[in-house]
């Protein structure tokens, strides 16, 4: 078997020559490592929106948080949702809006939904830059194959069906002392330091963050920041619950009837919009409830 130690050199040496990395290739090239020229001011502008996606895509931007409160670390945390394990998965197919998406695409839903904002358009320069961003940070991975590491990860059923109550409780202990006590976020000065979880500066209805399954496998994998997996599945779901269960920005493709669009873009088990939380019914524009929720309250 000695003729493998230099047949596994002589692929590795090829398949550096051809671009394709050799290294883990969950870890994208470093910061330091963007090319000058063209192509890297390209790339350091799709880094900046990414990072400060207020203050470099101001007139697309209509809340107070980031690309990378999501996409953590600017892109690049595997199971954040890191842009180098979806960039060479599109063009593809998507449930959503119900056709083949474009990676430019998908940044729009980004705008529209999480950003609560306006789609940049098509071809233009702030997706260009995003796309060149994320494209950089791909390089080495294979397309149309999902690595490792891409999404969230799968995460348990709850033992117990999501409660509010313990949800409150769990947001209190190991949430708000980053997002605040009322979800609102924390800043210093005008500068937002971490995001709103809910109320008019967060994420509309329409963001996929709004779904409780897929907030609970972006908390138990990702938080508290820095200390992933450190919470139960049971506390993960019962925040994500609590979470989902407040108020919001209205979901755009909303026309003015509530339940049909429940029923067209929300009946699932894990959606609360449409349904009664404390009495109010989630997504109503008649229902205006106030801006800030006591510690462990509900609006």
């Amino acid at each position: 078997m000695r003729w493998r130690t230099p047949l596994l050199a002589t692929l590795l040496a090829l398949a550096a020559l051809a671009g394709i990395a050799a290294a883990d290739p969950a870890t994208p090239p470093p910061e330091a490592a963007i090319p000058a020229g063209p192509d890297g001011a390209a790339i350091r502008r799709g880094l900046d929106i990414i990072t400060n996606t207020r203050a470099a895509a101001p007139e697309f931007a209509g809340n107070d948080l980031r690309c990378a409160n999501c996409h953590l670390d600017a892109g690049r945390t595997a199971g954040a949702a890191p842009l180098w394990a979806a960039f060479g998965n599109f063009p593809v197919w998507r449930d959503k809006n119900r056709q083949i998406n474009s990676f430019e695409k998908r940044v729009q839903d980004c705008f529209i939904y999480s950003i609560n904002g306006k789609p940049p358009p098509l071809g233009g320069e702030v997706l260009l830059a995003v796309s060149a961003y994320a494209g950089w940070l791909a390089q080495g991975q294979r397309i149309g194959v999902s690595p490792p590491g891409r999404g969230f990860p799968a995460i348990a059923a709850p033992p117990l069906p999501p409660d509010d109550g313990r949800g409150a409780v769990a947001f209190a202990e190991h949430c708000a002392a980053c997002h605040g006590p009322d979800g609102q976020g924390l800043k210093d000065g005008s500068t937002v330091v971490n995001p709103p979880l809910w109320g008019p500066a967060s994420y509309n209805w329409g963001a996929g963050m709004a779904q409780v399954d897929k907030a609970a496998a972006f908390i138990r994998a990702n938080m508290p920041l820095g200390n992933g997996n450190s919470l139960s599945v049971q506390q993960a779901w019962d925040i994500a619950w609590f979470i989902d269960g407040q108020t919001r920005p209205q979901d755009p493709r909303f026309a003015g009837n509530l339940a049909a669009t429940r029923a067209e873009h929300h009946n699932r088990k894990w959606s609360r919009y449409g349904t009664r939380v404390a009495g109010r019914l989630r997504g109503d524009p008649a229902s205006t409830p106030p801006h800030h929720v006591p510690p462990g309250h509900m609006f």
